[in-house]
């Protein structure tokens, strides 16, 4: 049962989904559950549970209109090299906010990076 996981709306699909297509499997070990690149949904499990879906924006009629990227929402993962999975992001489209850090002030030992998905959403990688 997926009781909670994130939806992004998005404008260009085929660019998104490739995205995730290539990030996810390597950073979180989630695995293409229903979908392709030709839109207009997919979403991708780990262990059975959904971690993330995209949904083509203009599916939603106006209920999609966002006025850009974001949102106020931020996506978070834990993984295991936050270094690796930074570069891994940027090979595949992602644009750096915040290089990897050791952010010892946030919690012990934890080292963070930020970045821009396809569409603009805010990504936080994290290790700790």
């Amino acid at each position: 049962m997926d009781a909670l996981h994130p939806r992004l709306l998005v404008g260009d699909f085929g660019a998104s989904f490739r995205f995730y297509a290539a990030v996810l499997p390597e950073l979180v070990g989630a695995e293409l559950a229903r979908g392709s690149a030709e839109g207009p949904y997919a979403s991708w499990d780990v262990g059975g549970e959904g971690v993330l879906a995209l949904f083509d924006r203009a599916g939603m009629g106006g209920a999609g209109d966002s006025g850009g990227g974001g949102g106020g929402v931020m996506l978070v993962s834990r993984v295991a090299d936050v270094d690796a999975g930074y570069g891994l992001c940027l090979r595949h489209g992602a644009v750096g906010v915040a290089e990897p850090a050791d952010r010892p002030e946030w919690g012990p030992g934890l080292r963070v990076a930020h970045l821009r998905d396809p569409e603009g959403n805010l990504w936080e990688l994290q290790a700790y």
